[in-house]
């Protein structure tokens, strides 16, 4: 069967925080194609962290598994860049191209081993969508040269909605907007959400400009993946594994009306509930693609969801931060009514794991540094959907409680989490800030 092209749009710290998931942020592009495809309301990464969060996606396991647990930029590496979606799909054929940001590797050269990395003049995300714009209305651009009917598997990484955000656009006034769920409604809060909102309308013009040369040439023969790594880097959101770290926006997009070989429609416009994985894409492209799924993924396909042929497609879905710029040892599950969360470093708040930022600053300011955090979490997603009120220590709450601890251990113990024999060592060479430190920005150490 022929198989379609691919192309993975990307961008880091976005969340869920964009139009098509009903968020005060002008996002018209991803809007059109969200009505265009379809979009998964309730969709959640492995880890929400940078590094882990892509490995898992791009390797279909836990970052635990696939060896990732701290950040490639500073010292960790994949187990296996073997198992990499872009090895496995240029291994079926594929012409596999990269524009702009990855965080799987230091580098994307040999161990990823994308057949081409695209020259951007800068990691500004118009440069990046230029470069895009290049590869898909030029197939002479494709080094090396490629067969005509030859797919293409064009993964495109933006950096914008990651700190430091530019200067606010004068069309955001922090006079009317309104902070994310778990902050308080401050003037420091609601200026640094403005300048978030122009970052995120420079990603979607990025992304409208990509999606724009798609149409000039292939899009009847594209499948379009958009996500992002985790939630927004905002406190009490990346770096934790409350839903606020761990949604993210997930939308696919299929033109032609089928899949490949399908009678069901994949239509436009279609809403999906259903919790779904980063970890359900590589399974999902396997089935889409003709491919056996390799021995190691650990998600699910989505296209019963999308042919209708299921409601829901798993129980309970895991996430799990080992290191971030410091070690913060967590592992969460969740199912659609609870979330158990277990700090296994106890519960000193790691200031160098979220990101400097005027709501930090005043967050500080006021004591959020100080304050413990519970050693474990229980919240009833029904009614606290913001995992605001623990009930670890209710009574009443004593059989949820004991039901999701064993969901979270028998995970832990299914998947070899090496956190079960105790605290986990960094990689010689890897770079580690200090714990009771209290900025990512200070100087880490190099482990020996």
């Amino acid at each position: 069967m022929s198989r379609p092209n691919i192309l993975y749009l990307h961008s880091h710290d976005t969340g869920r925080y964009i139009q098509p998931f009903g968020r005060a942020v002008p996002t018209p592009n991803l809007q059109r194609l969200a009505e265009d495809g379809v979009l998964f309301r309730q969709a959640f990464c492995a880890a929400p962290v940078c590094s882990a969060s892509r490995s898992a996606l791009l390797t279909g396991q836990s970052p635990h598994s696939a060896g990732m647990i701290g950040l490639a930029h500073r010292g960790f590496r994949l187990n296996d860049y073997s198992q990499h979606l872009v090895q496995f799909l240029g291994a079926a054929g594929y012409h596999t191209a990269l524009a702009g940001v990855q965080h799987e590797a230091p580098a994307p050269g040999t161990l990823i081993g994308y057949h081409q990395i695209l020259p951007v003049r800068s990691g500004r995300s118009a440069d990046i969508a230029a470069a895009a714009e290049a590869f898909l209305g030029q197939p002479a651009y494709r080094t090396p040269a490629v067969e005509p009917d030859q797919p293409f598997f064009l993964s495109v990484g933006f950096g914008d909605t990651h700190r430091v955000f530019p200067d606010r656009d004068p069309r955001d006034d922090p006079r009317y907007i309104l902070p994310p769920a778990p902050l308080p409604d401050l003037p420091e809060v609601r200026e640094d959400m403005a300048q978030f909102m122009g970052s995120a309308r420079s990603l979607d013009d990025a992304i409208g400009r990509v999606l724009a040369a798609l149409a000039q040439g292939s899009a009847n023969d594209t499948l379009v993946i958009a996500t992002t790594d985790h939630g927004i880097a905002f406190p009490g959101m990346k770096c934790t594994l409350t839903d606020h770290g761990l949604g993210v926006h997930l939308i696919l997009r299929w033109l032609p009306g089928k899949m490949p070989g399908d009678p069901a429609p994949f239509t436009g416009g279609q809403v999906v509930d259903a919790m779904v994985s980063h970890l359900d894409i590589y399974p999902t492209l396997c089935e889409l693609l003709g491919l056996a799924e390799p021995g190691w993924l650990q998600g699910r396909s989505l296209l019963p969801l999308l042919r209708g042929e299921a409601q829901t497609l798993h129980e309970e879905l895991f996430g799990e931060v080992t290191y971030h710029a410091a070690y913060e040892p967590m592992r969460s599950v969740r199912t659609a009514r609870w979330k158990y969360i277990r700090r296994f470093g106890g519960p000193r708040r790691v200031l160098p794991n979220t990101d400097d930022s005027p709501s930090k600053t005043a967050l500080l300011a006021r004591g959020w540094g100080e304050t413990p955090l519970p050693v474990e979490q229980l919240f009833d997603l029904a009614f606290d959907p913001n995992e605001a009120h623990n009930l670890a220590g209710d009574a009443a709450h004593a059989g949820p409680l004991a039901e999701m601890r064993s969901r979270l251990e028998r995970w832990m113990h299914d998947t070899h989490d090496p956190l079960l024999d105790g605290a986990v060592p960094a990689p010689p060479g890897a770079l580690v800030n200090d714990p009771e430190g209290l900025s990512p920005q200070e100087t880490p150490r190099r482990v020996d």
